[in-house]
């Protein structure tokens, strides 16, 4: 069985996602207040209890208290280090570097530190910002960053290569936007698959890239030839899979150049398209050989890599 869909070269600015030149073989209160000093002490310990609570998981009274921290501009969370204007009123570090005026009363913008809202803040467990993707996570500020950049429910951005596409969504909605938005690429069966990338002499930057569907995932094979040091191309080669970085790990792939009594293998768990293959490439966390090594295993300008997917 033969596929072939010639390869685009990427243009430099916007980094157009190349199509695929394959060749196969097929080898988922109330706070009850009374009169006097009982009103005084009954209104101090409710406001202790509030922090408390708060802290603690109240999730009813935490809402509340972090409904205070909402910038009036993007409706994300004023997080310490919290700036007011002279009149009191909040908006977020982001927000207010583009901001010549408090966006609430208009007043001047002022370089004053709200310290008793940082002390609130700090008591307070604050909802992951991809809360809208399934993630019930709460957070005290300190943590939530960390959390949300490696959070499991963050929307998934298309994992083609290049910056041309700017789809993001969830997991389920990633095949669906590849065989509508992509459909270039051909999507292959097995385990074991041979993956012809052809016209590998083209000059520039070139992106192949296939799917391999098998053991009920899908997997991206992406192979990009691009110029990472001044006058040397090189290439570089690595399998993503169509889901979670927890997903990935139960799986391994090997990629094999074997011809002219030559073999290069390259064998690693697959990435999660939450990571991406970017990283990968500027770390050489993936197989990498120049143009002299590809020339080796070439036939006619065409390369076939070996791609075994196994269960761990």
């Amino acid at each position: 069985m033969s596929n072939k869909i010639n390869p685009k070269r990427r243009e430099p600015a916007t980094a157009v996602a190349a199509a695929t030149g394959v060749v196969a073989t097929n080898t988922s209160s109330s706070t009850g207040s009374s009169a006097g000093n009982t009103s005084s002490a009954n209104t101090s310990s409710s406001s202790s209890s509030s922090l408390s609570s708060a802290g603690g998981g109240d999730a009813g009274m935490s809402a509340d208290l972090t409904s205070l921290f909402e910038c009036p501009v993007c409706f994300d969370y004023v997080l310490p280090p919290i700036l007011q204007c002279s009149s009191g009123h909040l908006v977020c570090v982001s927000c207010r570097s583009k901001l010549t005026c408090c966006p609430t009363c208009r007043g001047p913008l002022a370089n004053i530190r709200n310290l008793a809202m940082e002390k609130v803040a700090s008591n307070v467990k604050f909802p992951c910002k991809h809360s809208g993707y399934g993630c019930t996570a709460s957070l005290v500020y300190t943590e939530k960053t960390e959390h949300e950049e490696t959070c499991e429910c963050r929307p998934y951005l298309c994992p083609c290569p290049g910056a041309s596409c700017k789809w993001q969504g969830p997991l389920d909605l990633v095949m669906q936007h590849l065989m509508m938005s992509h459909k270039s690429i051909t999507t292959l069966q097995g385990e074991d698959i041979v993956f012809l990338a052809t016209d590998i002499n083209l000059p520039g930057a070139v992106d192949w890239v296939m799917m391999q569907s098998c053991f009920g995932h899908h997997f991206m094979l992406v192979l990009e030839k691009q110029e990472k040091y001044d006058g040397h191309q090189q290439f570089f080669a690595i399998v993503q899979l169509i889901g979670s970085r927890k997903e990935a790990e139960n799986f391994v792939y090997r990629l094999e150049l074997n011809g002219n009594r030559r073999r290069l293998t390259w064998e690693a768990m697959p990435r999660s398209i939450h990571e991406g293959v970017a990283s990968a490439i500027l770390n050489s966390d993936c197989l990498v050989f120049d143009t002299s090594i590809a020339q080796l295993f070439a036939d006619n300008g065409n390369l076939g890599i070996n791609v075994t997917i196994s269960l761990v």
